[in-house]
């Protein structure tokens, strides 16, 4: 079954809000935990995550730190913002609209 490239690209940025609303996590790490979260149905690969981090930097969404791994190598750690935190409820507003509006047109086509 292919993986659904589309939508991932569409909500990129709500995945990785949500994803660091618990934790700063490196690249690697976020690209992980939404793999796992997702029952491997979701994978993130670096063209994609590191222009979305670089941009939700950018935007003040997220900020970022170079700190020491688990493995003793240094990585860039990604955290929420406080206005990050608010953009994570807007868009969670606008995912839920979204995906009704969706179930709709599904149950009355």
């Amino acid at each position: 079954m292919p993986k659904p490239a589309d939508l991932l690209q569409g909500t990129l940025d709500l995945l990785i809000l949500r994803t660091l609303a618990r934790e700063p996590l490196h690249g690697w790490g976020i690209s992980k935990r939404i793999q796992e979260l997702s029952d491997d149905e979701l994978s993130v690969g670096q063209g994609s995550l590191y222009p979305a981090l670089h941009r939700l930097e950018h935007q003040g969404w997220i900020t970022a730190q170079w700190k020491d791994t688990e493995l003793g190598r240094n990585a860039k750690f990604y955290s929420l913002t406080r206005d990050g935190r608010l953009q994570l409820e807007r868009e969670l507003d606008n995912w839920k609209r979204l995906s009704s509006a969706v179930g709709l047109v599904l149950k009355r086509a």
